[in-house]
């Protein structure tokens, strides 16, 4: 029987859980609110990612990534049996990574695998914005299960199980700005190198470009229930329903609004002329993407900060991104993923501090540059750096090497470009 703390943070998880699973669909609507998009493209794909995330992960992916990790690589796929335990009765235990012996906060196995399950489901969410009309649905789906038993479930491994390699040498990502926003941006950057492939062997001097076409309506919804979301993504990620919960709250929605307001301001200082809506809707993007990582880890002063630096750093990263001719990136994936997931990971060095860190149990996190870190906060941002190279270039290499195979066995993984080039 479960005491009642842990039946408060097992409630506590599974609300955080249905929220990160809004985000999902939630892209769908994101897509439609800045492209014009169909909603039988956009919803079934954010639908059949969520129910591919859920079955993949349930048959072995869960066990992969948060099982005990064999030499710190990967969760042992038939720790409890495939399908969370089969027949038994184990789903309703205690994971074994949140007894006392490690983040001791009492989540069952069903808990803990719905609210990691979202957290796929999302990622895969996010890489599904840059093949809009360009990828075949089927090669997608395919790309899925794959995606969900090894490109996402080993660095998840790496990163988040408490004995996987990363994570015993040190590395801290809070909530996923690399397992999540860099990862997702790598997986999608090598999508589109293989896209780039086939369009020029069917002859395009350049990638044809995704048009915007903005509908405030969706544009509204979708920010609406990704801010929401977001509520279960960061906060939820204490894994625990305590004081440093509801820190993470504060953290999380002032460096959105922090990161909206610098972005509106300098979009207006880069053209001299009024931002567009979609600039609102990426600034609160930016703030959250780039809170993510650490947003258990520091003050609500600091988050503030963050947000801030987030407004250049989007503005100016999409203006080098849209130079480049061999891929379409209409909805911002690689300066607001990418750019944004990356920089948050590197600013735990430089911004946290052992208080709050301590707090959300990350006791051993040492205090971050601007705070007196010295040597060990130099150490942190050296791990950190290693644990960003490591995990970008085997999801780009593992994304890539598994879009290969499925164009090989599909005869290619891109769309009717005759329909593409008049849309």
């Amino acid at each position: 029987m479960l005491d009642t703390v842990s039946l408060i943070n097992n409630l506590w998880v599974l609300i955080a859980a249905l929220l990160v699973f809004t985000m999902t669909i939630a892209v769908g609507f994101l897509e439609i609110g800045e492209l014009g998009e169909t909603f039988s493209r956009s919803l079934v794909k954010t639908m059949l990612i969520t129910g591919s995330a859920l079955f993949v992960m349930a048959v072995a992916g869960f066990n992969i990534a948060f099982a005990p990790a064999i030499g710190g690589i990967a969760g042992n796929p038939f720790y409890g049996g495939l399908f969370l335990g089969g027949f038994s009765t184990g789903i309703m235990n205690v994971w074994w990574s949140m007894t006392s012996g490690y983040f001791n906060t009492g989540l069952t196995t069903a808990t803990y695998f719905l609210f990691e399950a979202a957290f796929a489901s999302i990622t895969l969410g996010l890489v599904s914005v840059i093949v809009l009309k360009k990828m075949k649905l089927s090669a997608f789906m395919i790309f899925s299960v794959v995606y969900f038993l090894v490109i996402w479930t080993l660095p998840a491994a790496w990163i988040w199980n408490p004995t996987g390699w990363l994570y015993s040498m040190g590395m801290r990502d809070f909530a996923g700005g690399l397992v999540v926003h860099g990862a997702a941006a790598a997986a999608g950057l090598a999508i589109l190198y293989r896209i780039w492939q086939e369009e020029r062997a069917k002859g395009f001097r350049r990638s044809p470009q995704i048009p915007i076409k903005l509908n405030k309506g969706w544009l509204t919804l979708s920010i609406l229930l990704l801010w929401m979301g977001w509520f279960g993504f960061n906060p939820g990620s204490v894994l625990a329903f305590n004081e440093s919960a509801m820190t993470v709250v504060i953290t999380t929605f002032l460096a959105a609004a922090s990161a909206m307001l610098s972005t509106l301001a300098f979009r207006y200082l880069d053209s001299r002329r009024v931002p567009d809506m979609a600039y609102d809707v990426n600034g609160i993007l930016m703030g959250l993407i780039i809170i993510t990582p650490l947003a258990g880890f520091v003050s609500p002063a600091s988050s503030v900060i963050l947000g801030l630096l987030g407004g250049p750093l989007f503005v100016y990263g999409s203006k080098l991104v849209s130079r480049a001719k061999w891929f379409s990136d209409p909805i911002g994936l690689l300066p607001g993923h990418l750019l944004g997931g990356i920089f948050g990971v590197l600013m735990i060095a430089f911004f946290t501090q052992n208080s709050f860190a301590a707090a959300s149990g990350n006791a051993n996190l040492p205090n971050g540059l601007l705070f007196g870190g010295g040597y060990p906060a130099l150490a942190q941002l050296g791990i950190e750096v290693l644990g960003i190279i490591v995990v970008m270039a085997f999801v780009f290499a593992a994304s890539y090497a598994t879009c290969l195979a499925i164009a090989k066995a599909l005869g290619g993984i891109t769309t009717d470009y005759r329909r593409l080039a008049k849309a």
